[in-house]
């Protein structure tokens, strides 16, 4: 797949596919299926999706991605930081290793809130956000152990979900963050805002457009996430609101040189009619990669 400067810079995520670790979230595709129609769509690489889903370790990851010519770019990991000061790392450790033995090149941590799922507003005390910081410190550690690099996911529900909270991470951590365009958005941070202001922290990319109406009432809890998916929260590149080509372009003239996930969130009832579903979205961000934000990055560089 030709992207000009991003050809090879651009993978999946099952959760486009409707895969997801939130329980209750709805039909789950095989990963035969996610995976066929990744490689259909011209991607050669994936995040890898709830634990277990592509296989119960790292050999029979490798081996389920390897069927499809895809490779694993790394994994999205909810721990629990702010809670216990040297917290237990075994169960984090056991799946930053399944990641690093699989092929992964980052590890992608989330500040999970706690077992409400992300329908919770959390805001850490100093202490709090000491505990988190250290415990960030050995997880970062751990991973680079392994060979793997390290950020920190904002998202909707965890304890990096607003402005505030963001910004505060950058002063106390200096891990990398996961630009996730849609969760920063719903938060309350610019995307844009961080790739102009700390382009130097951005470690990894996940590229999401939201419609900004349903994202509103996601923020102020008239709808739980859950429900702001299922009423079309997420669109595919270039139909929702956000400035995805002043994005990428900012990224790219800021010297970004990794991974751009396509993530639109997406939740299913059951299993979609022959070249329907989640591909159709699925090509159109692809399309609009094509058409739109590479053509712009060639025009700018010239």
């Amino acid at each position: 797949m030709d992207l000009g400067p991003l050809t090879g810079r651009i993978a999946g995520a099952p959760i486009s596919w409707g895969v997801c670790e939130a329980p209750g979230w709805g039909y789950e595709l095989p990963p035969s299926v996610v995976l066929s129609e990744m490689a259909q769509l011209g991607l050669t690489a994936t995040e890898l999706g709830p634990t277990g889903y592509l296989g119960p370790d790292a050999t029979a990851v490798r081996a389920t991605l390897e069927k499809h010519g895809l490779r694993l770019v790394g994994g999205f990991l909810p721990v629990t930081l702010h809670v216990t000061p040297d917290m237990d790392l075994s169960e984090p450790e056991a799946a930053i290793r399944t990641l690093a033995e699989a092929g992964a090149d980052v590890v992608v941590l989330a500040a999970d809130a706690g077992p409400a799922g992300y329908d919770q507003k959390v805001r850490l005390d100093d202490h709090e956000w000491s505990v988190l910081a250290a415990n960030l410190r050995r997880l970062a550690a751990l991973a680079a152990d392994l060979g793997l690099r390290s950020t920190l996911h904002p998202h909707v529900g965890t304890a990096i979900e607003t402005r505030e909270a963001v910004l505060r991470l950058l002063d106390a951590s200096d891990i990398p963050v996961c630009l996730d365009t849609g969760h920063l958005a719903i938060g309350g941070t610019e995307p844009l805002e961080l790739v102009n202001s700390a382009p130097e922290r951005i470690g990894h990319v996940h590229l999401k457009d939201v419609r900004r109406d349903v994202a509103r009432q996601v923020a102020d809890g008239s709808v739980t996430f859950l429900e702001g998916v299922r009423s079309g929260l997420f669109a595919p590149l270039g139909q929702g609101d956000l400035d995805i080509a002043g994005i990428v372009a900012g990224l790219e003239k800021a010297g970004f040189a990794g991974w751009y996930v396509l993530e639109q969130d997406t939740t299913l009832t059951g299993p979609p009619a022959s070249g329907e579903g989640p591909i159709v979205d699925v090509r159109a961000s692809v399309d609009y990669l094509r058409r739109t934000v590479v053509p712009t990055l060639v025009q700018e560089s010239g």
